[in-house]
């Protein structure tokens, strides 16, 4: 059976200097949604929701800078701030003037419950997929990680090499085996370029893989969570596998949920990190609930 995918469209914006894609589905004039993919994703990784929604929307997803068919931003890292600073300018360019609804996976819904934090007059509704901060870093960490990221600048980065595109979707559902034969060769199409010597890489910048020499502060994060005065709503797999492993505690989980003001919390079962490859009509439908709910 074909599957049949909702046509997408793509444009470029000039973003702080950076030439960045935005891939948009839906008609101008239609509510629109924020979109916005984790770290090592693309903007396509949406596809499948995009397929599951009911309503018309316009639905703005952009790859951020240095993964996709976004512009590397040249240098030898990237910093999370950036991230933030490229949101804001891409809001002010696609929705200058109306609240904006976010929905961000991993990374992106951590850029997104920051953003809400620091504009919370710029976000109507905020949804985080599986986007839950990292564990907390103490400062005697500093000097060690400073040291790691300078012995990491000492050698050129990059990113494994495939022979094709299937090698990489069969590299994809060996990382997921949830992930179906057919969403994984259309993820591969997008998730991978020509590495320029016959074969295929992840469609990004290799910088992305040093380590970031700044630790995270979670009480910073917390701080701005405070902040957020959107109705938030967060989506997770209902076992939280990859939280656990990164270190984030349950407790330090309860006391990121007892930071929004207006919260609540969805559970996904049968699925991993990444809900929106996994459970994509479930996922499409809690999200879809949410942003079309009334009042808080």
């Amino acid at each position: 059976m074909t599957l049949i995918r909702r046509p997408s469209r793509s444009r470029h914006l000039d973003v702080r200097g950076l030439r960045y894609h935005l891939r948009e589905w839906g008609e101008e004039g239609a509510p629109k949604v924020f979109l916005l993919h984790g770290w090592m994703d693309v903007s396509a990784s949406f596809q499948f929701v995009v397929d599951a929604l009911e309503a018309d929307w316009h639905v703005i997803a952009p790859d951020w800078r240095g993964f996709g068919l976004s512009q590397w931003n040249g240098g030898d890292a990237y910093w999370f701030p950036d991230y933030v600073a490229d949101l804001d300018a891409i809001l002010r360019s696609c929705s200058p003037d109306e609240p904006v609804r976010l929905v961000g996976h991993s990374m992106g819904g951590n850029v997104a419950c920051l953003y809400a934090g620091v504009r919370p007059a710029r976000v109507a509704r905020l949804v985080a997929l599986d986007a839950f901060g990292l564990a907390d870093n103490p400062p005697e960490n500093a000097p060690g990680r400073l040291e790691k990221w300078l012995n990491d600048l000492e050698r050129p980065a990059g990113f494994r090499r495939y022979p094709d595109r299937a090698a990489l979707a069969a590299r994809l559902q060996a990382d997921n085996p949830r992930l179906s034969a057919d969403k994984a060769a259309f993820l591969a199409e997008h998730l991978g370029e020509p590495d320029g010597e016959g074969g295929i890489r992840l469609a990004g910048d290799p910088a992305h893989r040093r380590v970031n020499a700044v630790l995270y502060r979670r009480a910073e994060a917390l701080a701005a969570w405070r902040r957020v005065t959107a109705p938030t709503l967060w989506v997770e797999p209902a076992e939280p596998d990859l939280r656990r492993r990164l270190g984030v505690t349950d407790e330090a989980h309860a006391e990121a949920r007892a930071a929004f003001r207006d919260f609540r919390e969805v559970d996904v079962a049968d699925s991993g990190h990444n809900l929106h490859h996994d459970q994509p009509g479930i996922t499409a439908r809690i999200i879809e609930d949410f942003l079309l709910s009334k009042g808080s």
